[in-house]
């Protein structure tokens, strides 16, 4: 394969990302759930519930994610403040992969908390950023998440980066989150908080390509490696360094690269 050099690399990345980032990539994709909404709360729980399950096979993920938005009344803001225990009961029998019922029902619960004590989940970002990531943000986030009662299986369905771990979904609910919206895919609701803080969503195909153009050398998608590849994307461009993101999967998913 042709070596790039730096410039070179900038031109190809920015080309791929600026065809990738357009409306119909929603078409197929996981953020299509938030698009669903308006207010800014249902857009975070559902971004944030949607992206929890977003591993696997793409259509499983998109059945599962609308089936998950009908349990909670396509009004997940409202059912997370006002449900039942009853409420919860409707939850049985849901299952993606090895997120199941009762994963949801404590997410349920555990969001009303974050909710309650926080206003929102943008608040409680704000509060525990660092100045050039979110790393130590989305920790303290798991830890503030299962600070109540819970099954411990359950905490394998938020990941956490001081453990060496990527923690793909939550950078991806992130990047929805915050990166400005005016190209039609993520939602740009965040604006306390800045893209150039952002992560790159690792994962199998945005690994494999990264390391075929050298902006990853090591072989594990790990919390190192995002350490590696984020630090090459913001030489890239420190303002935006997520927008490579539809690059890299863009390349990995529709080109084969």
């Amino acid at each position: 394969m042709k070596k790039f050099n730096h410039i070179d690399l900038k031109d190809f990345l920015d080309e791929k990302a600026f065809y990738y980032e357009q409306p119909k990539f929603i078409e197929t994709d996981p953020v299509q759930i938030p698009h669903l909404y308006t207010e800014k709360e249902d857009i975070e729980i559902s971004g944030f519930l949607t992206a929890t399950i977003s591993w696997g096979n793409r259509k499983s993920i998109l059945t599962n994610s609308h089936k998950l938005m009908s349990l909670l009344g396509n009004s997940p803001y409202d059912f997370i403040m006002n449900h039942t225990e009853i409420n919860l009961q409707d939850f049985n029998g849901f299952v993606h992969r090895t997120f199941n019922s009762t994963d949801l029902s404590y997410f349920i619960t555990a969001l009303r908390h974050i909710y309650t004590k926080y206003d929102d989940m943008e608040a409680f970002f704000k509060l525990y950023k660092e100045e050039d990531n979110f790393q130590t943000a989305i920790h303290n986030f798991k830890k503030e998440f299962f600070s109540l009662p819970h099954p411990i299986r359950t905490e394998k369905h938020v990941s956490d980066p001081h453990k060496n771990s990527a923690a793909k979904r939550i950078n991806m609910f992130l990047r929805w989150m915050v990166r400005d919206a005016s190209a039609g895919v993520d939602l740009g609701i965040w604006r306390n908080l800045s893209p150039a803080q952002l992560s790159c969503p690792l994962d199998v195909h945005s690994g494999n390509v990264a390391r075929k153009l050298g902006l990853l050398t090591r072989k594990q998608n790990d919390g190192k490696a995002l350490l590696e590849l984020d630090t090459k994307l913001r030489s890239l461009d420190p303002i935006d360094p997520v927008k490579y993101d539809y690059a890299l999967f863009g390349l990995g998913v529709f080109e084969k690269f």
